[in-house]
C-alpha cells in the first residue's frame, strides 16, 4: 500500500508543479513530467487534450487569476490506477481563495496522468472562461 501511496502523492505533486509553473518553457516541461503524451483534463469548464492543450489551459488560469497559486488540501486518497484530492487556487496578494475542487486522477504504468476528471466547488461570478 505504501508503495501505491508513494505513486499517487508523486503524481499529484507533478500535477501541482504544473499548475504552478509561470514561464512558457518551464510550464510545458512540468506539463511533461505530469501527463502522458495522450493525456486529457475535463472539468465544467474545460476539455483538453495532450501537453499543448493543457499547457494552454494552465496558462489561461494563470492569466485570469495573476499571483494565485495552487495548492492541495488534505490527502491524497487512491486505489489502483486511481487518486482523488481536493485542492483550492490562492491569491498571493490577500491569501483569499476564490476557486477550489477536487481531481479524480488516472494514472499510467509510468505514474503520468492519463486523465483527470476535475470538479469545482467553488468559481467565482465571471471565471467561466
Amino acid at each position: 500500500m505504501s508503495e501505491n501511496t508513494d505513486r499517487y502523492e508523486n503524481a499529484v505533486a507533478r500535477y501541482f508543479e504544473a499548475w504552478n509553473a509561470g514561464e512558457p518553457e518551464t510550464l510545458a516541461k512540468a506539463v511533461a513530467a505530469a501527463w502522458s503524451v495522450e493525456g486529457t483534463y475535463t472539468d465544467p469548464l474545460a476539455a483538453v487534450t495532450g501537453h499543448t492543450e493543457i499547457a494552454g489551459l494552465i496558462a489561461g488560469a494563470h492569466a485570469q487569476f495573476p499571483g494565485s497559486v495552487f495548492r492541495p488540501l488534505g490527502t491524497v486518497d487512491g486505489h489502483h490506477d486511481t487518486a482523488r484530492f481536493s485542492w483550492e487556487l490562492v491569491n498571493g496578494a490577500d491569501g483569499s481563495a476564490p476557486v477550489a475542487g477536487f481531481d479524480v486522477i488516472t494514472l499510467d504504468t509510468d505514474g503520468r496522468i492519463r486523465s483527470v476528471l476535475g470538479f469545482l466547488d467553488r468559481v467565482p461570478t465571471g471565471a467561466t472562461g
